[in-house]
């Protein structure tokens, strides 16, 4: 059955948020804002946050960058998952992926539906693996990130959580590596 095991202690997770956006700071990064609310608020703590623009190369020079900090175990980006032109963060996500994780597209697109109807299937949610690092990325919506969060990141993110979650299999994601 899913749920809270309270057997269990807390993990806190080390958490990096990335808005992309060719137009927003941080005075007015309502999304990056509300992602970091949720992470705080959950007990993880924010280990980075920066805002870049819509630029494949910079989006993921920045993901590789967190993903070979060890101060840094997820990486959670919002904007530039849609369909227009300047919508490069998929792809750059992509780019740096090691593994992609199938299934977190379509599950955002459930909890979007709930939400939003059809017009979630505008967006191209997506998460994955790279280096050890866990990568998000979610729409610039506030509701998209609280959406996420709410109904699947923080559920897979708390080592609670029953019957599996992300953060018990941190120690295995980079297994890859030290086989070398």
């Amino acid at each position: 059955m899913s749920g809270i095991d309270d057997g269990k202690d807390f993990i806190p997770v080390r958490i990096a948020v990335l808005t992309v956006s060719d137009t927003r700071t941080l005075a007015d990064d309502k999304s990056g804002q509300v992602l970091v609310d949720r992470i705080t608020g959950a007990g993880h703590s924010v280990a980075a946050r920066t805002i870049l623009p819509d630029e494949r190369a910079e989006i993921a020079g920045q993901l590789r960058d967190w993903c070979a900090d060890p101060d840094i175990d997820v990486v959670i980006s919002t904007g530039g998952t849609g369909l227009t032109g300047r919508d490069v963060t998929v792809e750059a996500h992509r780019d740096v992926y090691e593994k992609e994780i199938e299934a977190f597209g379509p599950v955002f697109t459930l909890v979007s539906m709930q939400k939003i109807g059809t017009s979630a299937v505008q967006s191209r949610a997506t998460g994955g693996v790279a280096n050890g690092t866990y990568l998000f990325a979610l729409p610039g919506s506030p509701g998209a990130c609280k959406d996420a969060w709410d109904e699947i990141l923080a559920r897979q993110l708390d080592y609670r959580h029953r019957p599996c979650n992300f953060v018990e299999i941190f120690p295995r994601l980079d297994e890859k590596q030290r086989r070398k």
